[in-house]
Protein backbone atom coordinates (compact mmCIF):
# COMPACT_ATOMS: atom_id res chain seq x y z
CA UNK A 1 0.00 0.00 0.00
CA UNK A 2 1.31 3.07 -0.87
CA UNK A 3 1.95 6.20 2.15
CA UNK A 4 0.28 9.71 1.81
CA UNK A 5 -2.72 11.50 3.22
CA UNK A 6 -6.32 11.68 2.16
CA UNK A 7 -5.80 14.93 0.85
CA UNK A 8 -3.27 13.99 -1.67
CA UNK A 9 -5.57 11.27 -2.62
CA UNK A 10 -7.84 13.65 -3.40
CA UNK A 11 -5.86 16.12 -5.23
CA UNK A 12 -4.60 13.23 -7.46
CA UNK A 13 -7.88 12.10 -8.29
CA UNK A 14 -9.10 16.02 -9.01
CA UNK A 15 -5.91 16.50 -11.23
CA UNK A 16 -6.78 13.00 -13.05
CA UNK A 17 -10.27 14.12 -13.84
CA UNK A 18 -9.43 17.35 -15.28
CA UNK A 19 -6.57 15.87 -17.33
CA UNK A 20 -9.02 13.51 -18.44
CA UNK A 21 -12.05 16.01 -19.21
CA UNK A 22 -9.48 18.43 -21.45
CA UNK A 23 -8.08 15.70 -23.57
CA UNK A 24 -11.67 14.62 -24.29
CA UNK A 25 -12.36 18.04 -25.35
CA UNK A 26 -9.36 18.66 -27.73
CA UNK A 27 -10.25 15.37 -29.36
CA UNK A 28 -13.72 15.94 -29.51
CA UNK A 29 -12.71 19.86 -31.32
CA UNK A 30 -10.17 18.36 -33.04
CA UNK A 31 -11.58 15.50 -34.58
CA UNK A 32 -11.66 14.42 -38.15
CA UNK A 33 -15.23 15.09 -41.08
CA UNK A 34 -16.71 11.79 -40.88
CA UNK A 35 -15.66 11.81 -45.22
CA UNK A 36 -12.22 12.81 -44.64
CA UNK A 37 -9.03 10.53 -44.94
CA UNK A 38 -6.60 13.13 -44.97
CA UNK A 39 -7.87 14.58 -42.06
CA UNK A 40 -8.16 11.65 -39.99
CA UNK A 41 -5.13 10.35 -41.03
CA UNK A 42 -2.95 13.36 -41.03
CA UNK A 43 -4.72 16.19 -39.32
CA UNK A 44 -4.65 17.90 -43.33
CA UNK A 45 -0.86 18.39 -42.53
CA UNK A 46 -1.73 21.58 -40.22
CA UNK A 47 0.83 20.89 -37.31
CA UNK A 48 3.94 23.48 -37.43
CA UNK A 49 7.27 21.85 -37.16
CA UNK A 50 7.29 22.41 -33.53
CA UNK A 51 3.98 20.97 -32.69
CA UNK A 52 4.83 17.67 -35.34
CA UNK A 53 8.36 17.51 -33.04
CA UNK A 54 6.46 17.43 -29.99
CA UNK A 55 3.98 14.98 -31.09
CA UNK A 56 6.51 13.17 -32.16
CA UNK A 57 8.49 12.86 -28.96
CA UNK A 58 5.16 12.05 -27.58
CA UNK A 59 4.23 9.13 -28.67
CA UNK A 60 8.41 8.24 -28.81
CA UNK A 61 8.47 8.22 -25.24
CA UNK A 62 6.28 5.42 -23.86
CA UNK A 63 5.21 4.50 -20.03
CA UNK A 64 8.15 2.20 -20.37
CA UNK A 65 10.66 4.74 -21.04
CA UNK A 66 9.02 6.81 -18.02
CA UNK A 67 8.78 4.06 -15.84
CA UNK A 68 11.00 0.78 -16.78
CA UNK A 69 13.98 3.05 -17.84
CA UNK A 70 14.11 5.23 -14.97
CA UNK A 71 13.38 2.24 -12.79
CA UNK A 72 16.12 -0.04 -14.84
CA UNK A 73 18.30 3.19 -14.34
CA UNK A 74 17.79 3.58 -10.12
CA UNK A 75 18.62 -0.60 -9.64
CA UNK A 76 21.73 -1.32 -12.42
CA UNK A 77 22.75 1.96 -12.71
CA UNK A 78 25.48 1.61 -15.89
CA UNK A 79 22.93 -0.64 -17.92
CA UNK A 80 20.26 1.83 -17.10
CA UNK A 81 22.36 4.69 -18.17
CA UNK A 82 23.47 2.80 -21.70
CA UNK A 83 19.66 2.50 -22.21
CA UNK A 84 18.63 5.44 -21.87
CA UNK A 85 21.29 6.65 -24.30
CA UNK A 86 20.31 3.89 -26.42
CA UNK A 87 16.80 5.35 -26.87
CA UNK A 88 17.79 8.71 -27.51
CA UNK A 89 19.87 7.44 -30.57
CA UNK A 90 17.52 5.62 -32.30
CA UNK A 91 15.26 9.04 -33.05
CA UNK A 92 18.40 10.13 -34.16
CA UNK A 93 19.09 7.26 -36.67
CA UNK A 94 15.35 7.93 -37.65
CA UNK A 95 16.16 11.21 -38.29
CA UNK A 96 19.42 11.17 -40.43
CA UNK A 97 18.21 8.24 -42.05
CA UNK A 98 14.72 7.28 -42.78
CA UNK A 99 12.51 10.17 -42.03
CA UNK A 100 13.10 12.42 -45.10
CA UNK A 101 12.54 9.29 -47.51
CA UNK A 102 9.67 7.84 -45.44
CA UNK A 103 7.94 11.26 -46.21
CA UNK A 104 8.41 11.35 -49.35
CA UNK A 105 6.83 7.67 -50.12
CA UNK A 106 4.74 7.60 -47.47
CA UNK A 107 1.02 8.70 -47.29
CA UNK A 108 -0.91 7.09 -44.47
CA UNK A 109 0.50 4.03 -43.30
CA UNK A 110 3.62 1.75 -43.57
CA UNK A 111 2.16 0.00 -46.04
CA UNK A 112 1.96 2.38 -48.46
CA UNK A 113 5.60 3.11 -48.14
CA UNK A 114 6.35 -0.77 -48.50
CA UNK A 115 3.93 -1.32 -51.81
CA UNK A 116 4.68 2.24 -53.66
CA UNK A 117 7.01 -0.23 -55.97
CA UNK A 118 5.46 -3.47 -55.13
CA UNK A 119 1.95 -3.15 -54.66
CA UNK A 120 -0.20 -6.31 -54.30
CA UNK A 121 -2.51 -7.91 -51.81
CA UNK A 122 0.59 -9.87 -49.93
CA UNK A 123 2.25 -6.81 -49.39
CA UNK A 124 -0.43 -5.07 -47.54
CA UNK A 125 -1.11 -7.74 -45.78
CA UNK A 126 2.41 -8.55 -44.61
CA UNK A 127 2.73 -4.65 -43.05
CA UNK A 128 -0.80 -5.04 -41.39
CA UNK A 129 0.62 -8.07 -39.83
CA UNK A 130 3.82 -6.76 -39.02
CA UNK A 131 2.33 -3.72 -37.50
CA UNK A 132 -0.32 -5.44 -35.04
CA UNK A 133 2.69 -8.16 -33.58
CA UNK A 134 4.30 -4.68 -33.00
CA UNK A 135 2.07 -2.58 -31.92
CA UNK A 136 -0.43 -5.40 -30.22
CA UNK A 137 2.24 -6.20 -27.53
CA UNK A 138 3.34 -2.66 -26.38
CA UNK A 139 -0.98 -2.00 -25.67
CA UNK A 140 -0.75 -5.31 -23.51
CA UNK A 141 2.51 -3.95 -21.58
CA UNK A 142 0.52 -0.51 -20.77
CA UNK A 143 -2.42 -1.48 -20.32
CA UNK A 144 -1.72 -4.46 -18.01
CA UNK A 145 0.86 -1.98 -16.20
CA UNK A 146 -1.17 0.65 -16.05
CA UNK A 147 -3.57 -1.45 -13.55
CA UNK A 148 -0.77 -1.81 -10.94
CA UNK A 149 0.27 1.55 -11.30
CA UNK A 150 -3.10 3.16 -10.50
CA UNK A 151 -3.72 1.31 -7.84
CA UNK A 152 -0.29 2.52 -6.52
CA UNK A 153 -1.07 5.63 -7.33
CA UNK A 154 -4.40 6.07 -5.44
CA UNK A 155 -3.97 3.63 -2.77
CA UNK A 156 -6.35 1.17 -3.71
CA UNK A 157 -6.25 -2.38 -2.29
CA UNK A 158 -3.86 -4.51 -5.08
CA UNK A 159 -6.05 -7.04 -5.87
CA UNK A 160 -7.11 -8.21 -9.71
CA UNK A 161 -10.62 -6.24 -8.97
CA UNK A 162 -8.83 -2.70 -8.70
CA UNK A 163 -6.60 -3.57 -11.11
CA UNK A 164 -8.82 -4.68 -13.90
CA UNK A 165 -10.69 -1.80 -13.42
CA UNK A 166 -7.91 0.52 -13.53
CA UNK A 167 -7.10 -1.34 -16.88
CA UNK A 168 -10.81 -1.37 -18.38
CA UNK A 169 -10.71 2.91 -17.72
CA UNK A 170 -7.37 3.09 -19.15
CA UNK A 171 -8.62 1.04 -22.48
CA UNK A 172 -12.12 2.99 -22.56
CA UNK A 173 -10.17 5.99 -22.75
CA UNK A 174 -7.66 4.96 -25.68
CA UNK A 175 -10.14 3.65 -27.51
CA UNK A 176 -12.49 6.96 -27.35
CA UNK A 177 -9.24 9.42 -28.39
CA UNK A 178 -8.30 6.96 -31.12
CA UNK A 179 -11.65 6.51 -32.54
CA UNK A 180 -12.92 10.56 -32.58
CA UNK A 181 -9.39 12.20 -32.71
CA UNK A 182 -7.62 10.33 -35.37
CA UNK A 183 -4.11 11.65 -36.11
CA UNK A 184 -4.65 15.42 -35.23
CA UNK A 185 -6.60 14.84 -31.67
CA UNK A 186 -3.94 12.32 -30.54
CA UNK A 187 -1.18 14.49 -31.61
CA UNK A 188 -2.50 17.56 -28.89
CA UNK A 189 -2.63 14.93 -26.23
CA UNK A 190 0.83 13.86 -27.26
CA UNK A 191 1.34 17.19 -26.98
CA UNK A 192 0.08 18.15 -23.89
CA UNK A 193 1.59 15.63 -22.44
CA UNK A 194 5.14 15.93 -23.41
CA UNK A 195 5.09 19.45 -21.93
CA UNK A 196 4.11 18.35 -18.56
CA UNK A 197 6.32 15.30 -19.16
CA UNK A 198 9.42 17.40 -19.55
CA UNK A 199 8.34 20.12 -16.79
CA UNK A 200 7.62 17.70 -13.85
CA UNK A 201 10.79 15.50 -14.57
CA UNK A 202 12.99 18.91 -14.62
CA UNK A 203 11.17 19.53 -11.27
CA UNK A 204 12.24 16.47 -10.59
CA UNK A 205 15.61 16.04 -11.60
CA UNK A 206 16.25 19.59 -10.03
CA UNK A 207 15.43 19.00 -6.50
CA UNK A 208 17.49 15.76 -6.73
CA UNK A 209 20.64 18.14 -7.94
CA UNK A 210 19.36 20.44 -4.94
CA UNK A 211 19.71 17.77 -2.25
CA UNK A 212 23.31 16.90 -3.18
CA UNK A 213 24.27 20.47 -3.48
CA UNK A 214 24.02 20.47 -7.45
CA UNK A 215 27.03 17.94 -7.48
CA UNK A 216 26.64 14.58 -9.75
CA UNK A 217 29.19 13.05 -8.02
CA UNK A 218 27.72 13.51 -4.95
CA UNK A 219 24.00 12.38 -6.46
CA UNK A 220 26.74 9.05 -7.65
CA UNK A 221 28.12 8.27 -4.45
CA UNK A 222 24.90 7.78 -2.83
CA UNK A 223 23.61 5.83 -5.19
CA UNK A 224 26.18 3.44 -5.15
CA UNK A 225 25.63 3.00 -1.15
CA UNK A 226 21.31 3.40 -1.93
CA UNK A 227 21.79 0.99 -4.46
CA UNK A 228 23.72 -1.35 -2.47
CA UNK A 229 25.99 -2.85 -5.47
CA UNK A 230 28.84 0.24 -4.61
CA UNK A 231 31.08 0.30 -6.99
CA UNK A 232 29.16 -2.36 -9.25
CA UNK A 233 26.41 0.27 -9.81
CA UNK A 234 28.81 1.95 -12.15
CA UNK A 235 29.88 -0.93 -14.17
CA UNK A 236 28.02 -3.07 -16.59
CA UNK A 237 26.32 -6.26 -15.24
CA UNK A 238 23.69 -5.41 -12.09
CA UNK A 239 21.22 -6.00 -15.05
CA UNK A 240 22.18 -9.08 -17.29
CA UNK A 241 24.68 -10.39 -15.73
CA UNK A 242 28.55 -10.45 -16.26
CA UNK A 243 29.49 -13.80 -18.14
CA UNK A 244 30.31 -13.52 -21.92
CA UNK A 245 26.58 -14.58 -22.88
CA UNK A 246 25.71 -11.89 -20.83
CA UNK A 247 27.56 -8.96 -22.59
CA UNK A 248 26.75 -10.64 -25.64
CA UNK A 249 22.75 -10.49 -24.59
CA UNK A 250 23.55 -6.70 -23.56
CA UNK A 251 25.06 -5.54 -26.75
CA UNK A 252 22.62 -7.32 -28.54
CA UNK A 253 19.98 -5.64 -26.58
CA UNK A 254 21.21 -2.00 -27.40
CA UNK A 255 21.49 -2.67 -30.58
CA UNK A 256 17.72 -3.71 -30.67
CA UNK A 257 16.62 -0.59 -29.05
CA UNK A 258 18.68 1.79 -31.12
CA UNK A 259 17.44 -0.17 -34.55
CA UNK A 260 14.18 -1.13 -33.51
CA UNK A 261 12.18 1.80 -31.53
CA UNK A 262 12.44 4.38 -33.92
CA UNK A 263 10.95 2.21 -36.73
CA UNK A 264 7.43 1.30 -34.81
CA UNK A 265 4.82 2.17 -36.57
CA UNK A 266 2.95 4.41 -34.33
CA UNK A 267 6.30 6.39 -34.41
CA UNK A 268 6.92 6.50 -38.45
CA UNK A 269 3.14 6.78 -38.80
CA UNK A 270 3.93 10.84 -37.42
CA UNK A 271 6.37 11.78 -40.59
CA UNK A 272 3.32 11.24 -42.97
CA UNK A 273 2.07 14.54 -40.90
CA UNK A 274 3.87 16.92 -41.85
CA UNK A 275 3.67 18.92 -44.95
CA UNK A 276 7.16 18.84 -46.56
CA UNK A 277 10.80 17.70 -46.70
CA UNK A 278 11.88 20.59 -44.51
CA UNK A 279 8.81 20.39 -41.94
CA UNK A 280 9.88 16.94 -41.41
CA UNK A 281 13.49 18.09 -41.09
CA UNK A 282 12.69 20.97 -38.49
CA UNK A 283 10.33 18.32 -36.71
CA UNK A 284 12.71 15.56 -36.06
CA UNK A 285 14.68 18.38 -35.26
CA UNK A 286 12.35 19.33 -31.93
CA UNK A 287 11.72 15.49 -31.47
CA UNK A 288 15.07 14.89 -31.31
CA UNK A 289 16.23 17.60 -28.98
CA UNK A 290 12.97 16.72 -26.78
CA UNK A 291 13.69 12.82 -26.27
CA UNK A 292 17.27 13.77 -25.85
CA UNK A 293 16.88 16.12 -22.92
CA UNK A 294 14.03 13.91 -21.60
CA UNK A 295 16.47 10.86 -21.32
CA UNK A 296 19.05 13.00 -19.15
CA UNK A 297 16.43 13.99 -17.20
CA UNK A 298 15.35 9.92 -17.03
CA UNK A 299 18.77 9.50 -15.64
CA UNK A 300 19.17 11.85 -12.95
CA UNK A 301 15.66 10.69 -11.57
CA UNK A 302 16.73 6.96 -11.89
CA UNK A 303 19.92 7.74 -10.07
CA UNK A 304 18.37 10.03 -7.32
CA UNK A 305 15.84 7.16 -6.78
CA UNK A 306 18.76 5.08 -5.82
CA UNK A 307 20.33 7.20 -3.49
CA UNK A 308 17.13 8.72 -2.06
CA UNK A 309 14.91 5.91 -1.70
CA UNK A 310 16.99 3.02 -1.91
CA UNK A 311 17.18 -0.60 -3.86
CA UNK A 312 15.63 -2.45 -1.34
CA UNK A 313 12.60 -0.04 -0.75
CA UNK A 314 12.04 0.32 -5.01
CA UNK A 315 12.10 -3.54 -5.39
CA UNK A 316 9.83 -4.29 -2.16
CA UNK A 317 7.06 -1.96 -3.77
CA UNK A 318 8.07 -3.35 -7.91
CA UNK A 319 10.65 -5.87 -8.53
CA UNK A 320 11.13 -3.85 -11.90
CA UNK A 321 11.37 -0.36 -10.29
CA UNK A 322 8.32 1.17 -12.32
CA UNK A 323 7.27 3.12 -9.09
CA UNK A 324 10.71 4.23 -8.90
CA UNK A 325 10.28 8.00 -9.46
CA UNK A 326 6.52 8.01 -7.46
CA UNK A 327 8.49 7.25 -4.52
CA UNK A 328 11.15 9.40 -5.35
CA UNK A 329 8.77 12.13 -5.47
CA UNK A 330 7.05 11.15 -1.80
CA UNK A 331 10.90 11.63 -0.84
CA UNK A 332 11.72 15.09 -2.43
CA UNK A 333 8.32 16.76 -1.26
CA UNK A 334 9.87 16.88 2.44
CA UNK A 335 7.53 15.64 5.81
CA UNK A 336 5.12 13.63 5.53
CA UNK A 337 1.02 14.96 4.60
CA UNK A 338 2.66 18.35 3.89
CA UNK A 339 1.57 20.50 1.01
CA UNK A 340 5.21 20.08 -0.68
CA UNK A 341 4.47 16.20 -0.68
CA UNK A 342 1.43 16.51 -1.98
CA UNK A 343 1.69 19.13 -4.73
CA UNK A 344 4.92 17.31 -6.17
CA UNK A 345 3.45 13.50 -5.54
CA UNK A 346 0.45 14.72 -7.43
CA UNK A 347 2.61 16.42 -10.02
CA UNK A 348 4.30 13.31 -11.27
CA UNK A 349 1.17 11.29 -10.75
CA UNK A 350 -0.62 13.17 -13.27
CA UNK A 351 2.98 12.90 -15.26
CA UNK A 352 2.60 9.18 -15.29
CA UNK A 353 -1.36 9.41 -15.44
CA UNK A 354 -1.42 11.20 -19.08
CA UNK A 355 1.78 9.23 -20.33
CA UNK A 356 -0.20 6.19 -20.01
CA UNK A 357 -3.03 7.73 -21.38
CA UNK A 358 -1.55 8.70 -24.58
CA UNK A 359 1.20 6.03 -25.37
CA UNK A 360 -1.84 3.53 -26.01
CA UNK A 361 -3.80 6.11 -27.90
CA UNK A 362 -1.19 6.28 -30.47
CA UNK A 363 -0.62 2.75 -30.60
CA UNK A 364 -4.19 1.59 -31.16
CA UNK A 365 -4.34 4.48 -33.77
CA UNK A 366 -1.19 3.00 -35.94
CA UNK A 367 -2.62 -0.58 -35.40
CA UNK A 368 -6.75 0.33 -36.43
CA UNK A 369 -5.10 2.93 -39.13
CA UNK A 370 -3.42 -0.04 -40.71
CA UNK A 371 -6.47 -2.50 -40.07
CA UNK A 372 -8.78 -0.25 -41.89
CA UNK A 373 -6.51 1.03 -44.91
CA UNK A 374 -4.00 -1.57 -45.29
CA UNK A 375 -6.32 -4.58 -45.02
CA UNK A 376 -9.92 -3.57 -45.94
CA UNK A 377 -9.68 -0.66 -48.32
CA UNK A 378 -6.34 -1.79 -50.03
CA UNK A 379 -6.03 -5.88 -49.29
CA UNK A 380 -9.66 -6.91 -49.22
CA UNK A 381 -11.21 -4.26 -51.89
CA UNK A 382 -7.92 -2.96 -53.81
CA UNK A 383 -8.45 0.47 -52.71
CA UNK A 384 -12.30 0.78 -54.26
CA UNK A 385 -13.34 1.89 -50.99
CA UNK A 386 -16.18 4.96 -50.05
CA UNK A 387 -13.99 7.75 -48.09
CA UNK A 388 -17.05 7.58 -45.13
CA UNK A 389 -16.95 3.69 -45.43
CA UNK A 390 -13.15 3.49 -44.73
CA UNK A 391 -13.29 6.08 -41.89
CA UNK A 392 -16.11 4.04 -40.25
CA UNK A 393 -14.14 1.20 -40.37
CA UNK A 394 -11.16 2.44 -38.84
CA UNK A 395 -13.20 3.64 -35.58
CA UNK A 396 -14.59 0.04 -35.41
CA UNK A 397 -11.24 -1.30 -35.36
CA UNK A 398 -10.21 1.23 -32.91
CA UNK A 399 -12.68 -0.42 -30.70
CA UNK A 400 -11.55 -4.00 -32.16
CA UNK A 401 -7.99 -3.21 -31.15
CA UNK A 402 -8.74 -1.56 -27.99
CA UNK A 403 -11.04 -4.28 -26.90
CA UNK A 404 -8.43 -7.25 -27.50
CA UNK A 405 -6.08 -5.26 -25.73
CA UNK A 406 -7.71 -4.31 -22.51
CA UNK A 407 -9.19 -8.52 -22.74
CA UNK A 408 -5.43 -9.47 -22.82
CA UNK A 409 -4.02 -7.41 -20.70
CA UNK A 410 -6.79 -8.76 -18.24
CA UNK A 411 -6.09 -12.28 -18.50
CA UNK A 412 -1.93 -11.32 -18.08
CA UNK A 413 -2.10 -8.64 -15.54
CA UNK A 414 -0.43 -11.55 -12.84
CA UNK A 415 2.75 -11.75 -15.44
CA UNK A 416 5.47 -10.46 -15.28
CA UNK A 417 4.80 -9.16 -19.02
CA UNK A 418 8.36 -6.65 -19.43
CA UNK A 419 9.21 -9.46 -21.87
CA UNK A 420 6.46 -8.28 -24.12
CA UNK A 421 8.39 -4.74 -24.32
CA UNK A 422 11.16 -6.39 -25.81
CA UNK A 423 9.48 -8.71 -28.13
CA UNK A 424 7.82 -5.95 -30.05
CA UNK A 425 10.68 -3.57 -29.82
CA UNK A 426 12.89 -6.93 -31.75
CA UNK A 427 9.86 -7.40 -33.94
CA UNK A 428 10.36 -3.58 -35.21
CA UNK A 429 14.36 -4.23 -35.10
CA UNK A 430 14.15 -7.68 -37.30
CA UNK A 431 11.22 -6.94 -39.38
CA UNK A 432 10.71 -3.63 -39.64
CA UNK A 433 13.79 -1.77 -40.29
CA UNK A 434 15.13 -4.40 -42.77
CA UNK A 435 12.13 -3.96 -45.28
CA UNK A 436 12.37 -0.31 -44.38
CA UNK A 437 15.87 0.13 -45.28
CA UNK A 438 15.94 -2.27 -48.52
CA UNK A 439 12.96 -0.61 -49.80
CA UNK A 440 13.79 3.12 -49.77
CA UNK A 441 17.93 2.41 -50.69
CA UNK A 442 18.17 -0.77 -52.83
CA UNK A 443 17.20 -0.63 -56.21
CA UNK A 444 17.50 -4.49 -56.43
CA UNK A 445 14.76 -5.05 -53.31
CA UNK A 446 12.15 -7.63 -54.68
CA UNK A 447 8.40 -8.28 -53.22
CA UNK A 448 10.22 -12.17 -52.11
CA UNK A 449 12.78 -10.14 -50.31
CA UNK A 450 9.97 -7.78 -48.73
CA UNK A 451 8.04 -10.46 -47.69
CA UNK A 452 10.85 -12.87 -46.26
CA UNK A 453 12.22 -10.22 -44.47
CA UNK A 454 8.96 -9.23 -42.89
CA UNK A 455 7.88 -12.14 -41.97
CA UNK A 456 10.92 -13.50 -41.66
CA UNK A 457 12.61 -10.94 -39.13
CA UNK A 458 9.09 -10.97 -36.84
CA UNK A 459 8.89 -14.91 -36.76
CA UNK A 460 12.42 -15.53 -36.12
CA UNK A 461 12.38 -12.74 -33.21
CA UNK A 462 8.86 -14.71 -31.84
CA UNK A 463 10.74 -17.86 -32.13
CA UNK A 464 13.51 -16.87 -30.11
CA UNK A 465 11.88 -15.27 -27.62
CA UNK A 466 9.61 -17.87 -27.00
CA UNK A 467 12.62 -20.31 -26.16
CA UNK A 468 14.56 -17.15 -24.49
CA UNK A 469 15.33 -16.77 -20.50
CA UNK A 470 13.37 -13.64 -20.37
CA UNK A 471 9.97 -16.31 -21.05
CA UNK A 472 11.53 -19.28 -18.36
CA UNK A 473 14.33 -20.71 -17.14
CA UNK A 474 14.99 -17.71 -14.58
CA UNK A 475 13.62 -16.05 -11.35
CA UNK A 476 12.35 -13.20 -13.04
CA UNK A 477 10.89 -14.87 -16.30
CA UNK A 478 7.33 -14.93 -16.94
CA UNK A 479 7.30 -18.69 -16.35
CA UNK A 480 10.09 -18.81 -13.26
CA UNK A 481 8.68 -22.32 -12.55
CA UNK A 482 9.16 -23.81 -16.03
CA UNK A 483 12.66 -24.32 -17.97
CA UNK A 484 12.00 -24.38 -21.67
CA UNK A 485 15.09 -21.27 -22.51
CA UNK A 486 17.26 -22.93 -25.58
CA UNK A 487 18.09 -19.41 -26.61
CA UNK A 488 21.01 -18.27 -23.75
CA UNK A 489 19.44 -14.61 -23.96
CA UNK A 490 16.88 -12.25 -23.21
CA UNK A 491 16.99 -9.99 -26.01
CA UNK A 492 16.84 -12.00 -29.65
CA UNK A 493 18.23 -9.03 -31.69
CA UNK A 494 21.86 -10.13 -31.97
CA UNK A 495 20.33 -13.04 -33.89
CA UNK A 496 17.12 -11.66 -35.35
CA UNK A 497 18.40 -8.81 -37.07
CA UNK A 498 20.87 -10.15 -38.50
CA UNK A 499 18.60 -12.93 -39.93
CA UNK A 500 15.65 -10.26 -40.85
CA UNK A 501 18.18 -8.44 -43.17
CA UNK A 502 19.36 -11.76 -44.41
CA UNK A 503 16.23 -12.92 -45.22
CA UNK A 504 15.20 -9.62 -47.39
CA UNK A 505 18.78 -9.82 -49.14
CA UNK A 506 18.58 -13.55 -50.12
CA UNK A 507 14.57 -13.17 -51.14
CA UNK A 508 15.42 -11.06 -53.60
CA UNK A 509 18.65 -12.96 -55.09
CA UNK A 510 16.34 -15.58 -55.52
CA UNK A 511 13.58 -13.74 -56.78
CA UNK A 512 16.07 -12.04 -59.74
CA UNK A 513 16.86 -15.61 -60.65
CA UNK A 514 13.19 -17.02 -60.41
CA UNK A 515 11.23 -14.32 -62.47
CA UNK A 516 13.45 -11.71 -63.86
CA UNK A 517 10.88 -9.70 -65.67
CA UNK A 518 9.68 -9.08 -62.33
CA UNK A 519 12.99 -8.06 -60.71
CA UNK A 520 13.51 -5.66 -63.35
CA UNK A 521 10.03 -4.30 -63.58
CA UNK A 522 10.44 -3.24 -59.42
CA UNK A 523 13.54 -2.06 -60.58
CA UNK A 524 12.23 0.53 -62.98
CA UNK A 525 9.79 1.16 -60.38
CA UNK A 526 12.39 2.37 -57.92
CA UNK A 527 14.57 4.42 -60.29
CA UNK A 528 11.74 6.42 -61.84
CA UNK A 529 11.30 7.76 -58.29
CA UNK A 530 14.57 7.22 -56.73
CA UNK A 531 15.00 10.84 -57.30
CA UNK A 532 11.84 12.16 -55.53
CA UNK A 533 12.32 9.58 -52.82
CA UNK A 534 15.72 10.41 -51.80
CA UNK A 535 15.84 14.59 -52.60
CA UNK A 536 12.17 15.21 -53.10
CA UNK A 537 12.87 16.36 -56.70
CA UNK A 538 10.25 16.04 -59.05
Amino acid sequence: MNDYSSGTQATVLILFTTLVTVTLLMCVMAGPDRDDLTNFYTGYLTLTPFQNGLAIAGDYISAATVLSTTGIVALAGYDGYVLAVSTALSLVLLMFLLAEPLRNAGRFTMGDVLARNMPGRAVRIAACVVTLSATLPFLVVQLSGAGSLLTFILDLPHVAGARTACIVIIGSLMIIYAALGGMKGTALIQMIKIVILLFTSAVVAALVLNRFGWSPGNVLRAAQHGSGAGPAFLQQGLQLGTSAVDRLDFIGLQITVVLGVACLPHITMRLYSARDVPAVRRSMSWAVGTVTTFCLLVIIMGTGAAALVGSQYITAADPQGRTSVLMLSQVLGGAHGSAGTTILYSAVAGMVFITLLSSVAGMTLAAASSLAHDLFAHAARRGHVDPRTEMTVAAWTSVAVGTLAIGLSTLVQDWNVGVLTTLAICIGASAVAPALTYSLFWRGFTRSGLLASLYGGAACALLLMVFSKAVSGTPSAVFPNADFDLFPMQSTGLVSVPFGYLAGWLGSRLDHRRRAADSLENRRLYEESEARLLAAAE
